[in-house]
């Protein structure tokens, strides 16, 4: 493991991240020190290192509650010591003691000193409450929950335009849409090398995309021990598959097999990585370049006006909500999400119905001017339009005015493959004319999201959400317009 476990300090880097445990901070006897090693060593060979710095945390806060009730070192745990620690715990803080009952059983049943046999007796008879798992998810909280669609889809169009104008490196963009098609955890994306990315080609001759993507670590397992693949869609496949091989390239030289080299590789070195993963970011590494990629685009919320929050964990819940609502069960959600059984994954399937909510024309104004869908400029007519002069920048649609009424203009020269006037609405080459048949469109688009839901899927239905918050705020912009016009005149 690339550490002495007879000193004080353990400081080492794992393969996802860096340990370090001073021992002298328990507050223990030689002899109560010594067992305590003893037992984290079983867990930092066995367990992933952020179990072994849990339990170590746990281990931390009970020796220190004994060590000021006794005045000194603490050289055994008592069953007076554990009924006074769990007295001393809130509703919301006892499963500490469910996870420190764990510790303390094994390191009793593992024969090391320092747990008394009438403690032990005690931490079997006591049921313990486990974590309170899934109230983000439940709640859909708008801070760690899962995104709403509307701010997926926001984050995405974000992203998309910031990579197009060079804003986003390839790694920071590549990385992104893994964390949202794949929903794996950070420390999976750390453990990946540049070996992993494969492309096979099927008798059609079209290519099939696939990331050998590494398990967490299980008990008993090692780190890329286990694999499961993982189908990437080709938008997203092709790019992969062009950073692997520049990273190869970056690595011939420097690496005997540049194959093995980390397909995210770290900026910095300030630890020794362990054999088999130089170069390889930690975890933390992992996310800080997700937030860094994400975090500038500064994408807003419509449940709260505020810049999106940007976390792994959002990205992990919201691929298992979606695959909820797609109708997959816990066997096949706890597959997609690497778990080794189903126990923590039914919070999924109990928040799917509250995922999709109506949304009609009085929400719409209400949501329109958080999630700032509408990026493009609103204009008074066509003579401050970017491309006045040339009358095909015109968007008509005889659905929404038959005497075809321009509703706007297109601001881009370049060609176009969206389907007018819809998917304008969220462009930012688009410029509304003040006087477009707006309301028109927002009344088309509600309506037809009505007759969706009562007729298909949901998730149908709420295809075009953003874009509906994106047409009432040009309807917002346009009659606070008319009314400054109005009061002006």
């Amino acid at each position: 493991m690339g550490f002495n476990p007879q000193l004080d300090h353990w400081m080492y880097r794992d393969v996802s991240e860096v340990i370090s445990l001073r021992f002298s901070n328990l507050c223990l006897s030689r002899e109560l020190e010594a067992s305590a090693k003893a037992v984290l060593v079983w867990y930092a060979e066995r367990m992933a290192s952020g179990h072994l710095k849990l339990m170590f945390q746990q281990l931390l806060r009970f020796a220190l509650h004994v060590g000021k009730s006794r005045g000194g070192p603490v050289a055994e745990f008592s069953d007076t010591d554990l009924i006074n620690y769990r007295v001393s715990l809130d509703v919301r803080n006892l499963w500490h003691f469910g996870q420190l009952s764990t510790l303390l059983r094994r390191w009793h049943e593992f024969g090391y000193a320092g747990v008394s046999g009438q403690a032990y007796v005690l931490l079997k008879q006591i049921r313990n409450p486990g974590v309170k798992k899934g109230r983000a998810v439940l709640t859909h909280d708008p801070h760690e929950g899962p995104f709403t669609d509307i701010e997926l889809e926001a984050l995405q169009r974000a992203l998309d335009r910031a990579y197009q104008r060079g804003d986003v490196s390839r790694e920071g963009y590549v990385l992104t849409y893994l964390f949202m098609l794949l929903g794996q955890r950070p420390v999976q994306h750390a453990a990946l090398k540049v070996k992993d990315v494969t492309v096979v080609e099927q008798k059609s001759g079209v290519p099939i995309y696939l990331l050998r993507m590494p398990r967490a670590k299980q008990q008993g397992q090692l780190v890329r021990s286990a694999f499961r693949d993982r189908l990437v869609i080709p938008q997203i496949g092709k790019l992969l598959v062009e950073h692997a091989a520049c990273v190869r390239r970056m690595f011939e030289g420097v690496l005997e097999d540049p194959s093995e080299a980390p397909l995210f590789p770290a900026t910095s070195r300030p630890h020794v990585e362990p054999a088999g993963f130089q170069f390889h970011r930690t975890r933390n590494g992992i996310t800080a370049l997700l937030q860094s990629t994400l975090e500038p685009l500064q994408a807003k919320s419509e449940r709260t006006g505020e810049y999106l929050r940007i976390s792994s964990i959002r990205f992990r819940r919201t691929f298992a909500t979606r695959a909820a609502m797609e109708g997959h069960g816990e066997l096949v959600i706890a597959e997609l999400l690497d778990h080794s059984d189903t126990q923590n994954v039914g919070v999924y399937i109990e928040a799917r119905p509250e995922i999709v909510e109506r949304i009609d024309k009085a929400i719409a104004f209400r949501l329109a001017p958080m999630a700032q869908a509408f990026s493009g400029v609103l204009i008074e007519n066509e003579s401050h339009a970017t491309r006045h002069a040339d009358p095909t920048s015109r968007i008509c649609d005889p659905r929404f005015d038959p005497s075809m009424r321009p509703i706007g203009s297109c601001g881009s020269y370049g060609f176009c493959g969206f389907l007018a006037p819809i998917a304008c609405y969220t462009c930012v080459n688009f410029e509304p004319w003040v006087d477009g048949p707006h309301q028109a469109v927002l009344e088309h688009l509600v309506d037809e999201r009505d007759r969706l839901s009562k007729d298909a899927d949901a998730r149908i239905a709420a295809v075009n959400d953003r874009t509906i918050l994106a047409v009432a705020e040009v309807v917002r912009r346009c009659e606070a317009w008319q009314k400054e016009r109005d009061r002006g005149g």
